[in-house]
């Protein structure tokens, strides 16, 4: 049975897997997302119906292995919101984990207690999965390092398939260039990170979608890579178009996906599933083939969009959330408003299969809040080199909050 443990990051705090004595990442310990193959246990994916149902993996996740042999240890198994359906960070069943940059507040979700681990210095870094943001918004909320990788850049054999199409295997750390040698780690068909972004893009219409208080605490950021990599461009992401048709795209698509795979499962096992979640996959029931076929026309769309604006080296300057992480124990209603300003912002990501970070540069009312970079697929290096020069050292004031 769960008992809450520190900062109530961990449904497992004794799971303990010894790293190998030497390699890249020897000496440091990572926290694995109850969303990952660990051989002799079941993971329960946030909730104890799948558990019950399910049988014990044989082996562990790729990227759990591959951590292992470059040295990193295991050290305990952390909640996910229900399923990873969630941006929130909240679960009915395990409860929620104290976000401990912002007590009282929620981590974000679905991988909120791998960010409340590696923010309450638990771990030296942490697994979590990241389908529409649930790597980059924990980040965020808790003032840590995430990043959400292209792609098909890290392996998901032995990682529960929320929607096949857009997850990703992300980390979490309070160092950057810790992030960088687990990226080094991690990263399938390694790039040189030798170059810098051939352009810096400012998308006025994601930026009007957040709260000012927040863009003018991230300004100071923003001027800092201008100071390293030239003056920003303002531009119109959303050409044609606008942000708002861009979530329910990515509402669509995702839905379908995630009722193919959950469906069957949920009508055979009736499972108890958490209010919020429960309506979510009561509506990705309802999506007919028609909606999902129009929704991948436009994802494919939004996706060309993302390739022209980015195949020249060009990075995008994002704020990772539209604001400060909200209060613990918001109504259901709240929630779900506020989980679709968030999935405006970190949708587009997913949508198109590109890197995105997020970098912890700012507070607001004392909270954190975080700058995101976003580039073309497969660049994910790049993002991990700026981080490191962005954010290795305190600038005027501004520094990551470790």
């Amino acid at each position: 049975m769960h008992k809450p443990g520190k900062f109530n990051a961990f449904t497992d705090e004794s799971l303990a897997l010894d790293g190998a004595k030497s390699g890249p990442l020897a000496g440091t310990t990572f926290a694995v997302k109850d969303l990952f193959d660990i051989a002799g246990t079941v993971a329960a994916c946030g909730n104890p119906d799948w558990a019950r149902t399910h049988s014990a993996a044989k082996a562990h996740a790729e990227a759990v292995s591959t951590l292992l042999a470059a040295g990193a240890s295991v050290r305990g198994k952390t909640i996910t919101d229900e399923f990873a359906f969630s941006i929130i960070g909240e679960n009915h069943h395990y409860g929620t984990p104290i976000n401990p940059n912002a007590l009282g507040h929620v981590c974000g979700g679905s991988s909120s207690g791998s960010a409340a681990a590696v923010a309450g210095n638990l771990v030296d870094f942490a697994l979590g999965t990241d389908t529409g943001g649930s790597v980059r918004i924990p980040s965020s909320f808790c003032g840590i390092f995430g990043l959400r990788p292209s792609h098909g850049r890290v392996s998901l054999k032995g990682v529960f398939p929320l929607a096949a199409s857009f997850d990703t295997v992300g980390w979490f750390a309070r160092d950057p260039v810790l992030m960088q040698k687990i990226g080094q780690v991690l990263l399938q068909n390694p790039i040189a990170a030798s170059k810098s972004p051939s352009r810096l893009l400012y998308p006025v219409d994601v930026w009007q979608d957040v709260a000012s208080d927040t863009a003018l605490a991230l300004d100071p950021g923003v001027s800092r890579l201008e100071e390293l990599y030239g003056p920003v461009e303002r531009m119109t992401l959303a050409e044609g178009s606008n942000l708002a048709e861009w979530f329910e795209t990515f509402r669509v698509a995702q839905g379908a996906e995630i009722w193919q795979t959950l469906g069957a499962w949920i009508e055979d096992v009736q499972p108890s599933i958490g209010p919020g979640i429960k309506e979510r996959l009561d509506w990705c029931k309802s999506l007919t083939k028609a909606m999902q076929d129009d929704a991948l026309s436009r994802r494919e769309e939004i996706a060309s969009r993302l390739q022209d604006v980015t195949q020249d080296g060009s990075v995008l300057v994002l704020p990772a959330a539209p604001g400060p992480a909200i209060e613990s124990g918001r109504s259901a209603v709240a929630s779900n408003e506020i989980r679709a300003q968030i999935i405006r912002l970190s949708g587009i990501a997913p949508l198109s299969g590109v890197p995105q970070m997020s970098l912890p540069v700012a507070k607001v009312t004392g909270l954190p809040v975080a700058l995101s970079l976003m580039a073309a697929r497969g660049s994910d290096e790049i993002l991990l080199k700026m981080a490191t020069e962005l954010c290795g050292t305190a600038v005027d004031g501004l520094a990551p909050l470790l």
